[in-house]
């Protein structure tokens, strides 16, 4: 069984940054590949980044392309999404998730309770 635990959210202005920490316990960490949701009001939540056991490789919806970065740090146990160019259209509540490598939601086993993320115009 894993544990997620997200950190990180909180209210920013349009152009900002902020970096999203989960925290994984429990099973093995490294031979999960991990990955970032998120949900906004009224909406379905939708893929946001994954990154692979494999090879490290990484993932992306299109709308955060250029902006986003999904990494992570082995001996932490933890997975990060840095956020850059925030726009209020990235407001939504981010969620952390793993054994996952698609885009739906069925393909992770494991998540974590979310954290808000906020952009102002």
């Amino acid at each position: 069984q894993v544990q997620l635990v997200e950190s990180g959210g909180g209210s920013v202005q349009a152009g900002g940054s902020l970096r999203l920490s989960c925290t994984a316990s429990g099973r093995t960490f490294s031979n999960n590949n991990m990955g970032w949701f998120r949900q906004a009001p009224g909406n379905e939540r939708e893929f946001v980044a994954a990154i692979s056991w494999i090879d490290g490789s990484t993932r992306y919806t299109d709308s955060v392309k250029g902006r986003f970065t999904i990494s992570r740090d082995n001996a932490k146990n933890t997975v990060y999404l840095e956020m850059n160019s925030l726009k209020p259209e990235d407001t939504a509540v981010y969620y952390c998730a793993a054994k996952g490598w698609g885009t739906s939601l069925s393909d992770y086993d494991y998540w974590g309770q979310g954290t808000q993320v906020t952009v102002s115009s």
